[in-house]
């Protein structure tokens, strides 16, 4: 169960109204962790404008982004992180069985040894510790420039707030991710965990 209640679109201002208006026209629902943050409005607005910068634009594939914040949030052990870029990555077009084989990245044919590289990034910076290594970073300046890096490195770390905020919270899991995640990787054993 949630720590805090998310807000309701009455209990906002215009801005985050047409923001949480903003999620539900893309993904289909507002996320609970977004609402959560509304009772500190900037927070949720910054955090808006740092989302929206990092995932959706740039030169890295949207779909590999998602796939990297899968990565890190499997990881880093946050359940509803896992289900939020499940969904993303299904909605960039990613097929639900590369979703499932994102452990198996490294000996997958589903994957490219660019996207093993940027996951490869996912993974170690998702771990505590962080493991990355110098290697790691040769191997993704094969196939990335340096903003291309810049961009993989800022989604892991997004995502390092997303997953300590939604663990943290207890942030109830939305009907549409859940439904999506038990679709891709519940034959693998996921479930909500606390995030129910």
């Amino acid at each position: 169960m949630a720590h805090l209640r998310p807000l309701e679109n009455s209990e906002v201002d215009q801005e985050l109204r047409e923001m949480f208006e903003h999620y539900e026209n893309t993904r289909g629902f507002c996320p609970n962790s977004v609402k959560t943050m509304a009772r500190r409005p900037n927070i949720s607005k910054v955090f808006g404008q740092l989302n929206q910068v990092i995932l959706y634009e740039g030169s890295v594939p949207k779909e590999l982004k998602m796939l990297v914040a899968l990565a890190s949030s499997l990881a880093s052990g946050c359940r509803y992180c896992q289900s939020h870029m499940s969904n993303l990555s299904s909605i960039y077009k990613a097929p639900d069985e590369k979703i499932a084989a994102i452990w198996e990245f490294e000996t997958s044919e589903l994957f490219t040894d660019a996207e093993r590289a940027a996951i490869t990034i996912g993974i170690k910076g998702g771990t505590l510790p962080n493991e990355v290594s110098s290697e790691d970073f040769d191997a993704l300046k094969k196939y990335f420039d340096e903003s291309q890096i810049v961009e993989i490195v800022a989604t892991v770390a997004l995502f390092g707030y997303l997953n300590r905020w939604n663990d943290t919270m207890a942030t109830e899991l939305e009907e549409l991710p859940t439904q999506v995640t038990e679709r891709a990787v519940g034959h693998k054993g996921w479930d909500a965990g606390k995030h129910v």
